[in-house]
Formats: structure tokens, sequence, C-alpha cells
């Protein structure tokens, strides 16, 4: 992880500053899919967004965003696929701790996350209880999924889904860790994975 030299106000004010366009990038991709317009306004926006891309391209980095890490050990993850900040295709989640230590998190999975017609894609439910299900098991220390085992009890419908997850037990290295997905109308997703702290490198 590389050292991100700003102090907590200039964190947040970046935040400020990219989460909008972040947010504008994610409308334009459900507008994208859904969209029915005539066929010059589509070449129309094609070029418009193309002088964009160019302009946004004018300086940046040379190669993934990464994990940085302030000097007040705040993690900054702009680029994750659940999580970014910075990334349009993330959901993205915001994850909240209980006091008896269960991770959960609610978003709005809309037509970008489409599989099946009207259904999320399964990837997409094993990205998001991966990562709820990773942050629970890395509570008390950074792990990795070492293993991620789901069992789809049925498809989860585009719309707003609740995930969340519990440490069942924690073996030196090793968390256990166990969750759900849920709609509306109950679980539709249930998963259990094994978190491993990376062994430290001589």
């Amino acid at each position: 992880m590389d050292f991100a030299d700003v102090d907590r106000d200039e964190l947040e004010r970046l935040k400020l500053l990219y989460r909008p366009l972040t947010d504008a990038v994610r409308e334009l991709v459900d507008a994208t899919i859904r969209t029915e317009v005539d066929d010059d306004v589509i070449r129309e926006a094609h070029t418009e967004l193309t002088d964009v891309t160019a302009t946004l391209r004018d300086a940046g980095l040379s190669g993934p965003f990464g994990t940085k890490v302030t000097g007040d050990g705040i993690s900054i993850a702009w680029g994750n696929a659940a999580v970014g900040t910075r990334n349009a295709i993330a959901p993205p989640l915001t994850i909240e701790v209980d006091d008896d230590g269960r991770h959960h998190s609610t978003v709005t999975l809309g037509a970008a996350y489409e599989g099946p017609p009207g259904l999320v894609h399964g990837g997409v439910c094993a990205l998001v209880l991966d990562h709820v299900l990773g942050m629970t098991g890395s509570a008390d220390g950074r792990r990795l999924t070492g293993t991620l085992t789901l069992k789809y009890l049925r498809g989860t419908p585009l719309g707003t889904v609740h995930a969340e997850a519990r440490t069942i037990s924690v073996d030196g290295r090793k968390a256990t860790v166990r969750g759900t997905l849920s709609d509306a109308d109950g679980v539709t997703v249930e998963a259990e994975g094994l978190f491993i702290t990376p062994a430290s490198r001589n």
C-alpha cells in the first residue's frame, strides 16, 4: 500500500469532488442501457463522451488506483470494485457494523447489474457477499478470501438488497464467516467464506 499525504479535511474535500462525478458516470451507464433516443442523439452523445474521456485522461495514473493509507491510518481504496468512491462500476456498498460484530449493507442494484432478465447477475451477488464477508473476517486484522462458497436459493431481483455477515470462528490466521443476501421477501443467497491473513514476506 502507498502512503497518501493528505489530512482528513483534504480527504473529505476530495470525496466531495469525486463522488458527484462517479455518481454521474454511474447514471450514464444506467441511461446507456435504457435509452431509446434517436440515432443522431446517440452519435452526438458518443462524440461528447469521447471528448470528456480525453480531457480526463490528460493527467492520470499509469496503473490501477490500488490502496493508499493516510498518516492517521485511513485506507483509501477508491478504485475498489465494490466500494470505490471513484469507481462507477461499484454499486457502491456502504458497510455498517453493529455492536455485536454483525456487518451489513443495503444497496440498490439497477440495470447495470442484470444477469437473467430482471435478476441480479450471480457474479454480482458473489461480489457483494465476498466484500461484506471479507470486511467481517478482517475486523481484527487484514485477511484475504481463501474460499467462498455460495448457495443460490432463488434469483435475486434487481432493486434494493441487503447483505449481512458474522464471524463464526477465528483460528490464528483464519476466520470463518457466514452471511446472506436478501430482498424484501427473504434470503436469496447464503454464503460461507474462509478468510486468511497473508503470510509475511521476508
